[in-house]
C-alpha cells in the first residue's frame, strides 16, 4: 500500500467517524430559501447514523446580581436575555464539543416585555444574529419563535431549547 492510499483510507476513517471538522460541516445539509434573507434554514438533513443533542431550555443569566432575584430587572430586556441564554448554550455546546454550528434546530419561547406590551422579536433577532449566519459562524438552524403567556423564571423574557447533531 502506497502512503497515498494510507492517507486516504486515514482520512475516510476520520470523515466516517466524524473526528475531521470537515466531515461534520458537508454532512449536515442546509436547505435555505436564495430569495430570502432572513437567517434561518427552511429544513435541515441529517444523515443516517448521526447523534442527536438535544439541549433543555436555557435562559439568560442574572446580569444585576442587586436587583431582587427572578425579577426582570435581574436580567434586562429581551436583547439582553437571549444574548444570555445564546452564550450559556454555546458553553454547554462547548462541553460536548459542539458548536454553535452544529445547531440544527431551535424553538425560542418569549413573553410579551412589560415595556412595549408584546414581544420583542426585533431584539431577539438583534442577539440571535450575533450567534448565526455570520462570516465566522454562517450555519443557519431552523427555528421557530413562540409567545407565551409565562415562563418558569417570571424575570425570563425568552428561553431557548436547542437541538444540535454531531455527524458521526
Amino acid at each position: 500500500m502506497t502512503m497515498n492510499k494510507f492517507a486516504g483510507l486515514a482520512l475516510a476513517a476520520a470523515l466516517a467517524c466524524g473526528t475531521a471538522s470537515a466531515a461534520r460541516a458537508a454532512d449536515v445539509v442546509r436547505h435555505t430559501d436564495p430569495a430570502s434573507h432572513f437567517p434561518i434554514a427552511t429544513a435541515i438533513e441529517v444523515p443516517p447514523g448521526a447523534s442527536t443533542i438535544y439541549l433543555s431550555g436555557i435562559g439568560a443569566p442574572a446580569i444585576d446580581k442587586t436587583a431582587k432575584p427572578m425579577t426582570l430587572a435581574a436580567y434586562g430586556d429581551t436583547e439582553t436575555q437571549v444574548r444570555g441564554a445564546l452564550t450559556r448554550i454555546q458553553a454547554e455546546l462547548a462541553k460536548l464539543k459542539l458548536t454553535m454550528g452544529d445547531v440544527v434546530q431551535m424553538h425560542i419561547y418569549m413573553v410579551a416585555d412589560p415595556k412595549l406590551g408584546k414581544i420583542d422579536f426585533p431584539g431577539m433577532m438583534k442577539a440571535y444574529t450575533e450567534f448565526f449566519g455570520t462570516a465566522q459562524q454562517p450555519k443557519l438552524p431552523t427555528r421557530s419563535a413562540f409567545e407565551v403567556a409565562h415562563l418558569a423564571n417570571p424575570g425570563w423574557l425568552a428561553e431557548i431549547e436547542v437541538t444540535a447533531v454531531r455527524a458521526h
